[in-house]
């Protein structure tokens, strides 16, 4: 497993820096000054204008303005919101265990829906409990998540006032309230992803269940529960848990619809209002270290096949 742990590592660096020199070029292609904005009621002052431009380094060369916050970063700096006043790296660390704790219950929805519902159809094929995991997949992969959101909203918090309808409560607050809070817009964001994780498992478990290790286990008389869960699901496994690293990434990166839909202040509505405002360096913030993230993630997915499958522990 030295192998490919290491050569992930080795692509960690120029991965990090190729995504954020293509968000610092895909951002110098947005409408509107970042002066103008900043400027507010002074913004028909040219000399307020020019002041602010020099400050924020927007008079100088793209590749200057790149290499220094690039150099910044190097050393622990990810600068300041022009907006804000605030340092990036203070944002994020704000706004990211939001994002964290959101994802990772989404990804439990996820998995615990998602691989049970497509291993159960698999070994159920053609009947009413395939059927009925085909159809639940279906409707997960159909409906769109801001929608389902805001239908929870009305038929959960409003009509049956279970749930708070928006709204965030940080977890070592009150892990209760958080738990209400963040129970929603999970169940939203892992619907879509068990529908995904539904038909990958199904479709791996078919493949599964015809290989020759399978049919002599069955030969030797073991009993179907242990046929399917330690032989035939352990080999499925693989690419359902590289399907999932992916999803998880994306989580990570900031779930933004349904962050606005319930008012959850994560990276994803943090990313939203820097965009609005052209707050340039907490977009370039928020980028790297949702890159770094998945990155770390597609690295620990490499570690997981090994206990998964003996077998790739050599390579």
């Amino acid at each position: 497993m030295q192998g490919p742990i290491g050569a992930r590592l080795v692509q960690l660096l120029p991965t990090i820096l190729l995504v954020s020199l293509i968000v610092f070029a895909l951002q110098q292609l947005m409408p509107g000054d970042p002066a103008v904005l900043l400027a507010g009621e002074s913004a028909g002052d040219p000399h307020v204008i020019a002041q602010i431009r020099d400050q924020l380094l927007l008079n100088r060369p793209l590749w200057y303005q790149y290499l220094h916050w690039l150099f910044g970063v190097l050393h622990g700096n990810l600068g300041y919101s022009w907006r804000l006043s605030s340092p990036v790296s203070a944002l994020i660390a704000q706004k990211l265990p939001v994002t964290l704790q959101l994802s990772l219950m989404a990804f439990f929805f996820a998995v615990v829906i998602g691989v049970p519902a497509g291993v159960v159809s698999a070994v159920k094929r053609d009947t009413a409990w395939d059927w009925l995991a085909n159809a639940v997949g279906l409707f997960g992969l159909s409906i769109p998540n801001f929608w389902l959101g805001i239908v929870l909203i009305l038929l959960v918090s409003v009509d049956l006032g279970w749930l708070p309808p928006s709204g965030y409560v940080p977890l070592a607050q009150d892990p209760l309230r958080s738990l209400q809070t963040t129970i929603m817009p999970a169940f939203v964001l892992g619907n879509a992803i068990a529908a995904v994780l539904m038909r990958h498992t199904r479709s791996a478990m078919l493949t599964a269940l015809q290989q020759d290790y399978v049919r002599t286990a069955r030969a030797k008389g073991l009993a179907e529960r242990t046929v399917v869960l330690r032989h035939a699901l352990r080999n499925a496994l693989i690419p359902v848990v590289t399907l999932g690293g992916l999803q998880l990434g994306l989580l990570l990166s900031g779930a933004v619809l349904t962050e606005q839909v319930f008012d959850i202040p994560g990276i994803g509505k943090l990313v939203v209002d820097a965009v609005f405002n052209r707050d340039y360096p907490v977009i370039q913030g928020v980028v790297l270290v949702s890159g770094l993230l998945y990155v770390l993630i597609n690295l620990a997915t490499d570690v997981l096949y090994a206990v998964i499958n003996p077998r790739l522990r050599g390579g």
